[in-house]
């Protein structure tokens, strides 16, 4: 008669803190309510499964749907991610989210938390009790890389349908379907296949930015034709810290936009140019009323960043929270 033997579990696993923070990943849609957060996040039964790879410590931090996560949590996690990772004995961090907001905080993280452990961020665009629910496959995955060695030093990374992204780059492209996190201009930094995790790239540029907190009255305004200067009279009526616009092409806007932004500057409210395109930048190019060169002229800050608009609002409220020089965030917004 056969018995099943046990599979052996290394002893000299690398320790790796999950940080779970709700989303689908912890969500169930049976009982008639739609999908809803589960009582408890329904990770116990992957345990014995991401034990083979790490040794684990739940850390069920907070609980709450994405659209609800605020840039107050995100600060209070990175507090509190920064705090795991000084911890001599742990040599990686995963968190847990839900998939609406997950690249702006994962960008949050990489912009504050100072470290060089592997720092993951997954969830699930189906809940858990769902058919072919991608929760554990994708908790499994950023479970080895958080604990792979050669996953230091890359910052803050986004694991989603075994490829591994940076939250620099990382932006959600589809509204329903598993393999919606992309990285547009870059790809995918890395694979995660049965055998090993493979890297073939990294990002070049890492920023750190000390902030103890974050300046978040800073609005987001996407262009499109035709707009006036509505939205931009109104952050001015309402004293915004900052107003990050995305912009036409190169960064160019419509002419009865620039009285808006005129306003705001004259305010010494930074406004902060993105482009709307998925690729490229913005660049001074264009001189006619509303073109890039003139909103240069005029002291617009040009992301040259290849950042999308979620991401330099968040990256305004961090700066912002250092320095109000325009000089100052215009030299950190090069990056």
């Amino acid at each position: 008669m056969k018995t099943d033997k046990k599979e052996a579990i290394p002893l000299n696993r690398p320790h790796v803190v999950v940080i779970n923070t709700g989303g689908t990943i912890a969500m169930r849609a049976s009982g008639g309510k739609g999908v809803v957060p589960a009582s408890e996040p329904p990770f116990s039964a992957l345990l014995p499964h991401l034990e083979r790879h790490a040794r684990i410590t739940m850390d069920d931090y907070l609980n709450v749907p994405s659209p609800h996560m605020t840039p107050r949590h995100m600060l209070a996690l990175a507090q509190r991610v920064q705090a795991t990772v000084r911890q001599s004995d742990v040599h990686g961090v995963v968190i847990t989210h839900g998939t609406d907001t997950l690249e702006e905080t994962a960008f949050l993280l990489d912009l504050v938390v100072k470290t060089d452990k592997p720092i993951v961020v997954t969830g699930a665009m189906r809940a858990s009790d769902e058919l072919g629910a991608d929760g554990p496959v994708n908790l499994l995955a950023a479970v080895r890389v958080a604990a792979h060695p050669e996953s230091g030093g890359k910052g803050v990374l986004v694991v989603f349908n075994d490829e591994i992204h940076a939250a620099r780059y990382v932006t959600k492209t589809h509204s329903t379907n598993v393999a919606t996190f992309q990285s547009p201009q870059h790809g995918p930094i890395g694979t995660v296949t049965q055998a090993d995790i493979f890297y073939h790239h990294a990002p070049l540029v890492r920023e750190h930015f000390p902030a103890q907190a974050l300046a978040e009255n800073v609005a987001l305004v996407k262009a499109a034709a035709g707009m006036d200067d509505f939205f931009l009279q109104a952050c001015a009526d309402r004293g915004v810290d900052g107003v990050v616009i995305e912009a036409l092409g190169l960064g160019n806007l419509p002419p009865a936009m620039v009285p808006g932004v005129r306003r705001l500057l004259a305010a010494r409210i930074p406004v902060v140019l993105v482009s709307r395109c998925y690729n490229g930048m913005v660049l001074p190019v264009y001189g006619y009323e509303g073109g890039g060169r003139q909103l240069h002229k005029l002291g617009v800050i040009l992301s040259s960043g290849r950042l999308n608009g979620q991401k330099a609002r968040i990256k305004l409220m961090v700066t912002l929270s250092l320095s109000r020089d325009l000089d100052q965030l215009r030299e950190w917004f090069r990056q």
